[in-house]
């Protein structure tokens, strides 16, 4: 049976189990959005490439599964790198589609051509051009095993539009088949030797490739060992924050308790994560390439193991294999020496992610999260993109199981409400929290449109300094009261919410929040919750005088 490019490029999606797609529409790709009219895939209509690429990236990053984009050519495929370069640092699995000028206009500089593979080919994992029809199901199904294999990342795929129109008789799609990496006994057996030689073992999860039930059998074989646990840098519905072997998050600003431990550990297993610039406090907390600690290095991918640290111990598993194999190790049968010590740093984490109760300003922001940890189910999905404003959420956010954050490691701002969009079309059943600052909500702010046409209720809090804060305190302790290029002018949040027919609530005291909180809830509507907060709060720890004096 013949079938059209664009036909074609529909039935690979749903072989391999595609439930929507994430678009700005164009003419280059009109094939495509045909054959979508006739399938069960949802069609997610987004506002700019950005924002539509930012929701790909959240899919893949809450399922491990490609997160899928189309977009045009020329502009909205330069809208989209933002998104690519997310999916890129972070590892997330997604594909991106990009409407192509036809074939034939090749090397004329035709109307919005980009060489693709030369535009892509640093920050995705795989960038190709199809230009035979009948080799789209070969090459589709190459595309989601290179996003998921290995270390994950995005795939871009030109289709030129004459390519779409053109029928050819295809075989028939087949799904992509899974590649899963597993630790070998000999490794296995080596580890168990250097923890039981080790004093003061500590592990640092991170990366993808987790799922749901890895991330709980952890949590059981760290029990077990009494392990002390800290996740990197947002990647902390990794380990339950309540339970006892849960030492805290190892990001920006960590608590100087929990670095010093790391940094004193004789053994440090560093599973699934590359443990980067960020989580490592520039290459201080473990230092490259040789670490002071013994290292054992657990990644998907080879090419990652020995790139940045010399492991003492490196082995080549996906994060879920090895947990599996880990948890048949058998476990000391009576408490090791250092179960004392990671009694000790829960404690200190808990210490730690306690939230203040006062601050600058009319609006505290400690009790507003001591509200929210009380009034808010456990599997509420947490989103943010960047800027101080975000340390409220990963300090004092108690995260309890897989699935329920989404946060771009690579510090991209604006990708909160795009994330919270996607994960709320994951699952219209929960709870999506969307933080944003002032500046970071502008970035993708149209996107709140596209919950609104969707039916997507999230709700977003707006926390407004009336300034780009991270930039301001770096601004202010390296040239004192020389405020320059950081101060915003802001819309009326709330308002806008309302203009796009959404919910709108506005606070400007600690006590207004509660109740805004409940009638954003009840709405049942996308919300917006302006949070106006004392550019003077900068930081949960110091004001911005107190920057600015050198204190």
């Amino acid at each position: 049976m013949t079938r059209t490019g664009g036909q074609l490029v529909v039935e690979v999606l749903e072989a391999n189990g595609v439930e929507r797609i994430f678009c700005v529409p164009g003419e280059s790709y009109l094939a495509v959005l045909d054959a979508l009219h006739d399938s069960k895939i949802e069609t997610i209509v987004c506002r700019q490439e950005g924002g539509a690429a930012m929701m790909a990236d959240c899919e893949g990053r809450l399922t491990g599964k490609p997160g899928i984009c189309f977009v045009t050519r020329g502009p909205g495929a330069t809208n989209a790198s933002a998104g690519i370069h997310i999916a890129a640092q972070d590892s997330i699995p997604m594909i991106l589609f990009i409407g192509q000028i036809d074939a034939g206009a090749r090397e004329r500089e035709a109307f919005q051509e980009i060489d693709y593979r030369a535009f892509y080919g640093s920050v995705a994992k795989w960038v190709t051009e199809i230009e035979d029809a009948s080799r789209i199901p070969e090459l589709l199904t190459r595309a989601f095993a290179v996003a998921t294999s290995g270390r994950p990342g995005p795939v871009v795929i030109a289709l030129p539009e004459n390519m779409l129109v053109t029928e050819v008789d295809a075989p028939k799609a087949l799904p992509a088949t899974p590649v899963e990496t597993r630790p070998g006994q000999p490794e296995m057996d080596e580890l168990v030797g250097l923890l039981t030689r080790a004093q003061r073992p500590f592990v640092i999860l991170g990366g993808t490739r987790w799922n749901e039930d890895a991330v709980s059998r952890f949590q059981s074989v760290a029990e077990k060992w009494a392990l002390p646990v800290a996740c990197s840098f947002r990647r902390q519905m990794l380990f339950d924050h309540a339970h006892p072997c849960y030492a805290g998050d190892i990001g920006i600003g960590p608590n100087p308790k929990l670095a010093e431990a790391i940094k004193q550990s004789d053994l440090v297993l560093l599973l699934g994560g590359r443990f980067g610039e960020m989580p490592s406090s520039n290459y201080t907390v473990l230092k490259s390439p040789y670490p002071d600690q013994t290292l054992v290095h657990v990644h998907a991918d080879a090419e990652e193991l020995g790139r940045v640290y010399r492991p003492t111990l490196a082995i080549n598993a996906a994060a879920s294999a090895f947990v599996d194999a880990f948890a048949a190790l058998d476990a000391p049968h009576a408490l090791p020496a250092w179960a004392d010590r990671t009694q000790a740093l829960h404690a200190s984490y808990l210490a730690w992610s306690t939230p203040p109760k006062t601050g600058p300003g009319a609006v505290q922001m400690g009790p507003i999260m001591e509200h929210l940890e009380e009034v808010l189910p456990l599997d509420a999905i947490m989103t943010n993109g960047a800027g101080n404003y975000a340390t409220w959420l990963h300090r004092f956010h108690r995260f309890r199981s897989f699935g329920t954050q989404a946060a771009p490691t690579s510090g991209s701002m604006g990708y909160g409400l795009p994330a919270a969009v996607a994960a709320k079309a994951l699952d219209k059943n929960r709870e999506v929290i969307c933080f944003a600052g002032d500046g970071c909500f502008m970035m993708h702010g149209q996107e709140f449109a596209t919950a609104v046409q969707h039916g997507l209720n999230i709700i977003v809090l707006v926390i407004n300094n009336g300034t780009y804060g991270t930039i301001r305190m770096h601004q202010e302790r390296e040239y004192p009261g020389r405020v320059s290029g950081t101060d915003l002018k802001n819309p009326d949040f709330a308002a806008l919410a309302r203009a796009y027919g959404g919910h709108g609530e506005t606070v400007e005291k600690t006590e207004e929040f509660a109740q805004a909180f409940s009638r954003a809830r009840a709405s049942n509507k996308p919300a917006i919750i302006e949070i106006k907060l004392d550019p003077e709060a900068i930081t949960p720890a110091r004001t911005l005088s107190e920057i600015r004096a050198g204190k």
